[in-house]
C-alpha cells in the first residue's frame, strides 16, 4: 500500500500549517495564571500555559522567558491567543503579545491590573476567548506535504528497552520525514555528553559539528560550575533501575531518535529552525523543559520515548508515547500510544515498527488524539537560566 505523501492541517497567516486549531491562554507570569486557567475553563476547546515565571528575571534570562513564550504562541498549532498580564511583570505581557501578533494570528491581550482584578478580568477574558473560538471554528482543512512538518523527539524516564528498540524506531520515522522534505528536532544537549564525537561525525559542515561539540561542553561545564560531574555518572535514580549504567549508555541510546541523516543544523532554546533536515536543539535534559523548548520553536508534532514510563505532554501539540518496556506498556497503557515491544521479542523488525509508527504520526497530525491529549496532560516548563532576582 502506498503511503500517503500529504497531511491535512491549517495555513497560518505567516506561511506556517498548524495540525491543530488551539486557542492559547497564555498568562505572562504567574501572578495571572490563575486568571488564565480560569479563562480556559470557561471556554471549551481553549489551552492554557501555566507556569511560575514572568518576574524577577533579569537579562538573558528574561529575555529567554519572553522568546519562549512568543515562540509558544507563535506555533502553528494556535489559531489564536490570548495573552494575560498582571500589569508590573518583568515579562511585560504587550510585548509577547506583539511578537506572536506578528505572526498575523489574531492575539487579543488583557491585564489584571488595568481591568479591575481578577473578577472582572475573567468576565472580559472569557468573552474575548469566545469570540475568538467562534472564528477558529470556522476555519477548514488543506491539504499539504509532508515538507511542511516538523517533528520534535523526546526520551524521557529511559531504561535498557529505550535504546535497544523505542529510540531506533523512532529514528526511522526520523530518516522518512527528512527524505520527504520535512524537519526533525533532536534536544537534550547533557544527553549527547559521551556520544558527542559521534553525532558531530555526521554534521554537514565541521562548523556544525563544532557547534555540537561546544554545546555538550557548555552543558558539562554548567554541571561541573556547580560541583557536579555529570560524565560517567549521570543516569537518574529510575535509569538505573532500569538497566542503564553510565551516561554514555544513555547518550549512544539517546542519539538513535536522529536516525541516520546528515545534521544541518544546531539552534538554541525556543528558536525556530532556518533549514530543514535534521535540527539539534540546545535544551537541557529535563524533559518538560525540551519539549516546552522544541515546540516554542515550531515543531507540530512530538514522539516521546519513555521505558520506565512518562504521561508528560504539553499544552498546543500532541505528544506521542512510544515504549518498549513489556512491563511498563502492561502497567501503564492509558498513556502508551505505541508499543516498541515487537523488535525485542522478534516479532517484527525496527524497520517495520519504524514504518507503522510514521503512520501512525501522520494519523495524530491529521487529527487522531493522543493519550496527552486525550488525559489532559498539558505540562509546561520554560528553561530558566539565570537565579530569581
Amino acid at each position: 500500500m502506498a503511503r500517503a505523501e500529504t497531511f491535512q492541517g491549517y495555513r497560518r497567516p505567516d506561511g506556517r500549517v498548524g495540525v491543530r486549531n488551539h486557542l492559547a491562554i497564555l498568562p505572562s507570569v504567574i501572578c495571572s495564571s490563575t486568571v488564565g486557567q480560569r479563562i480556559t475553563e470557561l471556554v471549551p476547546g481553549a489551552v492554557t500555559t501555566i507556569h511560575q515565571y514572568g518576574c524577577g528575571q533579569l537579562g538573558p534570562d528574561a529575555d529567554l522567558f519572553v522568546r519562549t513564550m512568543v515562540g509558544t504562541g507563535s506555533n502553528p498549532n494556535v489559531g489564536a491567543a490570548i495573552v494575560v498580564g498582571l500589569g508590573c511583570e518583568t515579562a511585560e505581557a504587550p510585548l509577547i503579545a506583539e511578537g506572536i501578533a506578528k505572526t498575523g494570528k489574531p492575539v487579543e491581550l488583557i491585564v489584571i491590573q488595568e481591568a479591575g482584578g481578577s473578577i472582572r478580568t475573567i468576565q472580559e477574558g472569557a468573552q474575548m476567548a469566545q469570540k475568538l473560538q467562534a472564528k477558529l471554528s470556522t476555519m477548514q482543512k488543506e491539504e499539504f506535504p509532508l515538507s511542511e512538518l516538523v517533528l520534535a523527539t523526546e526520551c524521557g524516564g529511559s531504561d535498557t528497552t529505550s535504546g535497544l528498540s523505542s529510540n531506533p524506531v523512532v529514528g526511522v520515522v526520523s530518516d522518512m520525514l527528512v527524505e520527504a522534505g520535512g524537519t526533525v528536532m533532536i534536544s537534550e544537549a547533557a544527553e549527547f555528553i559521551g556520544a558527542e564525537h559521534i553525532f558531530a561525525q555526521r554534521a554537514r559542515e565541521p562548523e556544525i559539528g563544532e557547534q555540537l561539540l561546544a554545546v555538550v561542553r557548555k552543558a558539562e561545564e554548567d554541571a561541573l560550575n556547580m560541583g557536579v560531574d555529570i560524565r560517567g555518572a549521570n543516569p537518574a535514580p529510575g535509569n538505573i533501575k532500569g538497566g542503564l549504567t553510565t551516561i554514555e549508555e544513555k547518550s549512544l541510546g539517546c542519539i538513535y531518535k536522529g536516525g541516520t541523516t546528515v545534521l544541518e543544523e544546531v539552534i538554541g532554546y525556543a528558536d525556530y529552525p532556518t533549514k530543514k533536515g535534521l535540527v539539534v536543539m540546545d535544551t537541557p535534559g529535563y524533559d518538560s523543559e525540551s519539549v516546552t523548548g522544541m515546540i516554542a520553536g515550531g515543531a507540530q508534532v512530538c514522539i516521546f520515548t519513555t521505558g520506565r514510563g512518562s504521561p508528560l505532554g504539553n499544552p498546543v501539540a500532541p505528544v506521542i508515547k512510544v515504549c518498549a518496556n513489556p512491563q511498563t506498556v502492561e502497567r501503564m497503557q492509558d498513556n502508551i500510544d505505541f508499543s516498541g515491544v515487537p523488535v525485542l521479542d522478534g516479532t517484527a523488525s525496527i524497520r517495520e515498527l519504524g514504518e507503522q509508527l510514521f503512520d501512525l504520526t501522520l494519523d495524530t497530525v491529521n487529527g487522531l488524539l493522543t493519550a496527552t491529549e486525550i488525559l489532559g496532560h498539558r505540562e509546561f516548563a520554560p528553561h530558566r537560566i539565570g537565579p530569581t532576582m
